[in-house]
């Protein structure tokens, strides 16, 4: 009997553990607009290759010339690089356009879904968290 309540509140806090990280991480749809895709296209200016998220940051221009810095959240490490990033892909200075959905409270943040350099139109996924079909680059 007291083998079998060991192993049930081990079996308890072995499944909280592995519970917390899923809690703790947002949902896509609690931050990002599906239905407001975006294109926007910039300089980067830093790229963070950190957990949970790699992050890129581009100044974006508008139409009257006003620079903005935006941030667009990319799916974890391992994803981008299953996308075929590595932490040399991308430089800082690099023209690129990025696809993705605009952040609900307005703020110049995207959950990219893929990036295109300017310069060579070479495509790759971002590994998005909007869903499975969204980290496949069209």
């Amino acid at each position: 009997m007291r083998s079998r309540a060991l192993t049930l509140v081990a079996l308890g806090v072995g499944l909280m553990v592995a519970v917390t990280p899923v809690m703790a991480h947002h949902s896509f749809a609690a931050e990002f607009d599906a239905s407001k895709p975006t294109t926007v296209k910039g300089k980067v200016t830093r790229i963070n290759w950190t957990n949970p998220h790699v992050w890129i940051y581009l100044n974006v221009a508008d139409e009257t010339g006003k620079v903005t810095n935006w941030g667009f959240e990319m799916g974890a490490p391992h994803q981008v690089r299953g996308q075929g990033w590595d932490r040399d892909t991308l430089k800082t200075g690099d023209e690129i356009v990025v696809e993705g959905s605009r952040a609900r409270d307005g703020s110049f943040r995207m959950n990219a879904r893929s990036v295109t350099w300017a310069a060579t139109g070479k495509k790759l996924g971002a590994a998005s968290s909007q869903g499975a079909t969204a980290n496949a680059v069209p």
